[in-house]
């Protein structure tokens, strides 16, 4: 007979004496433990992913919050600035406006001082001349006391 023959009974009387052995029992029940393992890592792996996925949505949801938060801040300041430029502008508008009017009310004083002491300087020099005048024209004391109450008449009625 040949070797390949007695290789093949060995083979089967190995595996004969295995089995009532309960190798293959053996076997079997570590691969199925094996497989319970395994099985038991992905699972606690897609525990882990659900719970990743739920950590990244919560942190995308909060990215977005603070987003919107910061574009309304944003919003907020842009129209607080404007609305202090337009204040700025008025409170401007209105100090150049008082200043103006405040200016013109001193150019009307000045001018009505001026027509004042213009007037003023005139009634002094027609009393002057009227009273060179009067002088040169009546002599004596009636006289005198006339151009005194005239004189006096003039200036009361020109001031």
């Amino acid at each position: 007979m040949e070797p390949e023959f007695w290789v093949a009974v060995a083979f089967f009387i190995f595996v004969g004496i295995a089995w009532k052995m309960g190798a293959f029992k053996a076997l079997v029940d570590g691969l199925d433990g094996r497989s319970a393992k395994i099985s038991a890592e992905l699972e606690d792996a897609r525990q882990l992913r659900e719970e990743a996925q739920r950590v990244l949505a919560d942190y995308q949801k909060r990215r977005q919050q603070a987003e919107s938060e910061a574009d309304d801040i944003v919003k907020a300041a842009r129209a607080e600035a404007e609305r202090l430029a337009q204040d700025a502008h008025a409170k401007l508008a209105d100090f150049v406006a008082r200043r103006t009017k405040m200016a013109e009310q001193k150019i009307a004083q000045a001018e009505v001082q001026a027509t004042a002491e213009v007037r003023a300087a005139a009634a002094e020099a027609a009393v002057k001349a009227a009273e060179g005048i009067l002088r040169n024209r009546v002599h004596g004391g009636s006289g005198d006391a006339l151009v005194s109450q005239g004189l006096a008449e003039v200036r009361a009625k020109l001031n």
